[in-house]
């Protein structure tokens, strides 16, 4: 169990946390909670990758450069091992096999803190993170949290200035999981705008496909800086509309998580639509890619629960009709723009 000094003189939090996920936001996460925590649990689905985890001290297959203390790791392929120990369980797995790896849970989490870094929303349900465990594992509302940016895992792990926020309805248990992954160049701070910032980590993914797109087409700096205002706009229509509440869609969350993702070379999903606009095909810009673009099963959901609200959303609808309906990208970025001011 962690507690809560240490003889190395290192601050830990009380509690055990547990990682699930191998992939590079994993591996970032793990290492920024091991500043603060004795020990993490972390459950990797593959034994060959922990093996080689454990004799090279550092992931063998996602940021590779970074080193870990391996003995201070518990790794398992058994999920419920993991989950069973656990106080707090940091979700990490892409969302479109969030809900296979998280249908091997049998143990009962309902009394856990349970950490969404997912940055997706669950394909088929149509349903963000916290709302799917709420369900499906009976977890309270007031235990759920998120980790939101502007965040790429290639810039925290290397420990480069990046700024985080932590929601959670109760703000206290937020404000103790942001002491846990804050150092060094690494700053957390808290809201209570859970569903505000899930579905803003969904929509970024989707605009920065839209602002690949561009890029691949050569647009030029002038049509994606339009592109990105009318981003901004589209993003706090919809959310205001599926969330109403109180919220700055300027604060970093938001408005930083968009533009980090929309134009960072560490970003998949401009990447991905970067190769659409190139003249990849659709199928063979997925097959290309190496790790998820969650904004592609993104704008699938968005567009299935905006059937629900009508929200205007012309970029969004652009990139849908890319991806799903084979619409020449030349030709819906110009009819998107059609609505831009």
């Amino acid at each position: 169990m962690n507690r809560s000094s240490s003889d190395s003189g290192r601050p830990v939090f009380p509690g055990n946390i547990a990682v699930l996920g191998g992939g590079t936001w994993a591996t970032a996460l793990a290492k920024l909670l091991l500043v603060n925590c004795e020990s993490i649990g972390w459950y990797i689905h593959r034994d060959d990758r922990i093996a080689d985890f454990i004799a090279a001290g550092r992931n063998p297959a996602y940021l590779t450069d970074v080193e870990f203390d391996v003995d201070r790791i518990r790794f398992s392929s058994d999920i419920n091992a993991v989950c069973s120990e656990a106080d707090t369980i940091v979700l990490v797995t892409p969302s479109p096999y969030f809900k296979a790896e998280t249908d091997k849970i049998t143990v009962d989490i309902s009394g856990k803190n349970i950490v969404s870094a997912v940055k997706g929303i669950v394909p088929g349900d149509n349903e963000l993170i916290t709302d799917y465990m709420h369900r499906r594992f009976r977890v309270g509302t007031d235990r759920s949290l998120v980790v939101g940016g502007p965040c790429h895992a290639e810039e925290v792990a290397m420990v480069r200035p990046s700024y985080l926020t932590i929601a959670c309805r109760d703000i206290d248990r937020a404000a103790v999981f942001a002491q846990s992954i804050s150092g060094k160049n690494i700053h957390a701070i808290t809201s209570t705008d859970v569903d505000g910032i899930e579905y803003a980590a969904v929509l970024k993914n989707i605009y920065a496909i839209a602002s690949g797109i561009v890029d691949g087409l050569k647009m030029g700096d002038n049509f994606l800086a339009m592109l990105m205002s009318n981003a901004i706009r589209e993003m706090a229509a919809f959310v205001n509309t599926v969330v109403p509440g109180a919220r700055d869609i300027c604060d970093s969350v938001y408005l930083g998580d968009l533009l980090v993702t929309a134009y960072s070379r560490f970003s998949r999903n401009h990447y991905f639509g970067s190769m659409i606009g190139r003249g990849y095909s659709v199928k063979a810009a997925r097959m290309e890619m190496e790790q998820t673009a969650e904004g592609y099963y993104a704008t699938e959901c968005i567009h299935q629960i905006n059937r629900r609200h009508g929200v205007m959303m012309p970029i969004m609808n652009s990139v849908y009709d890319i991806l799903y309906r084979k619409a020449g990208p030349a030709g819906a970025v110009a009819r998107m723009a059609e609505y831009f001011d």
